[in-house]
């Protein structure tokens, strides 16, 4: 995991204390990320930084402001279906 990163101005205990999650991580981004669009018009997501709650995630992809949730599946991949505009709101919403 040594390319896991934090948001800026965050700490693994902000971000836990503000989701409710103790046990949240920082994932690494290298892992397969789709949006999954209600119109079937899939779009794959570059992730920048990943986190992880059990079986959710937040994704914020690269040259993109929004977090993206989704589920986090065992073999590591992602479906996104909601987006957010800052970190703080889509902790809220897990």
């Amino acid at each position: 995991m040594a390319d896991a990163q934090l948001p800026p101005g965050w700490t693994v205990q902000q971000i836990r204390d503000v989701s409710g999650d103790q046990e949240a991580v920082v994932l690494d981004p290298k892992r397969a990320v789709k949006w999954v669009a209600f119109d079937g018009a899939d779009e794959v997501l570059q992730p920048e930084i990943v986190l992880g709650f059990h079986s959710l995630c937040l994704v914020k992809p690269v040259r993109d402001d929004d977090w993206y949730m989704g589920s986090l599946y065992e073999d590591g991949s992602v479906d996104c279906w909601t987006a957010y505009d800052d970190l703080y709101e889509a902790l809220r919403g897990l």
